[in-house]
């Protein structure tokens, strides 16, 4: 199952510990031969090394359709593995006058697998709990092609970082190993960020209704840095989305303003190390929802809009409800 919510216009795993797992067995196998290795069914250190980032992948970039994940069950790994993730983020031009174009978003995962690890005919099963948070920055141009499109190349930067909660696995491996496992315990990976997007931007706006068209390419390189000793990877997030929003008046008025209807379709195609790590690569949403407009007040948020939310994709589907505010 797959759940999304989204905060606003803007915008998630597998075998995420085993490569520091494997990292400590293969150290305490070179340590003494007469101590006993445990040992993975996966143990390729490279490759979760860079699993970690493919999967950061999914929240440092602006994607709405991945604005948030719930995902139970199944997955390529031995034993359960389910994983969270949610973001925060938006994007505005300044001005007409100043066009510059500003967007953030903060995300936060979470990812629970269960691995066997096995010494000789014995196995036993090792849960493990990761956690991590990223936040990605962009800077972008608006040149205006039509009075209602405009083209919009972003510089974006991101920085992440995954730290492990492993107090259950450590317990067990040093108990078979009798080695310091404290690299396992408090193990992180740092990583960095960057690259940049390029945008279609179409507003159609009328007195009866308004409608918006985003057409975004995205693709940021994400590299490893002053992480545990052991732990060294990269990935490359590249992403395709189309966003569309119609909002028109339902005829009822509150705070002095019309109350309006909204519709919303986003597609996502997912590219680079993205395609396939959970299970799917594309995405697709489709909303409804009311929009409140504060702005005959004098208050910060100056719309409020309530949309409920189907997203589905190959072997993933899931509903939501979600909250956004224009100011």
């Amino acid at each position: 199952m797959v759940n999304r919510k989204a905060g606003s216009r803007g915008w998630a795993a597998r075998r995420l510990s085993a490569w520091l797992i494997a990292a400590h067995a293969c150290a305490a196998g070179g340590a003494a031969s007469a101590q006993p290795t445990i040992r993975l069914s996966q143990d390729d250190l490279q490759k979760r090394a860079n699993g970690v980032l493919a999967l950061m992948s999914f929240s440092i970039v602006p994607d709405i359709t991945t604005s948030a994940l719930s995902i139970g069950g199944g997955g390529g790994t031995t034993g359960s593995t389910e994983f969270y993730m949610t973001q925060l983020g938006g994007g505005d031009t300044i001005s007409k006058s100043v066009p510059i174009y500003l967007e953030g978003v903060l995300a936060g995962s979470r990812y629970d697998p269960t691995f066997v690890a096995s010494e000789g005919l014995e196995s036993r099963k090792i849960p493990t709990k990761w956690n991590s948070v990223s936040a990605t920055g962009g800077i972008g141009w608006d040149f205006k092609l039509t009075d209602e499109l405009k083209l919009r190349p972003i510089f974006n930067v991101a920085l992440g970082n995954v730290t492990s909660d492993l107090r259950a696995a450590s317990w067990y491996v040093g108990r078979q190993t009798g080695q310091d496992v404290t690299f396992l315990d408090k193990g992180s990976l740092n990583a960095y960020g960057l690259g940049g997007s390029l945008m279609l931007d179409y507003e159609h706006y009328r007195p009866g209704y308004e409608v918006d068209v985003e057409l975004r390419y995205s693709d940021i390189r994400l590299k490893s840095f002053a992480s545990s000793a052991a732990v060294q990877g990269n990935a490359i997030a590249q992403s395709a989305n189309l966003w569309a929003r119609y909002r028109a008046p339902t005829g009822l008025t509150m705070l002095q303003r019309p109350l309006r209807y909204v519709l919303e379709l986003t597609h996502s195609e997912f590219l680079g190390d993205q395609r396939g790590v959970l299970g799917f690569d594309r995405l697709t949403s489709v909303g409804a929802g009311l929009e409140l407009d504060s702005s005959a007040y004098n208050v910060f948020i100056t719309r409020t809009r309530l949309v409920g939310r189907y997203v589905f994709g190959t072997n993933v589907s899931g509903f939501s409800v979600g909250l956004a505010v224009s100011f």
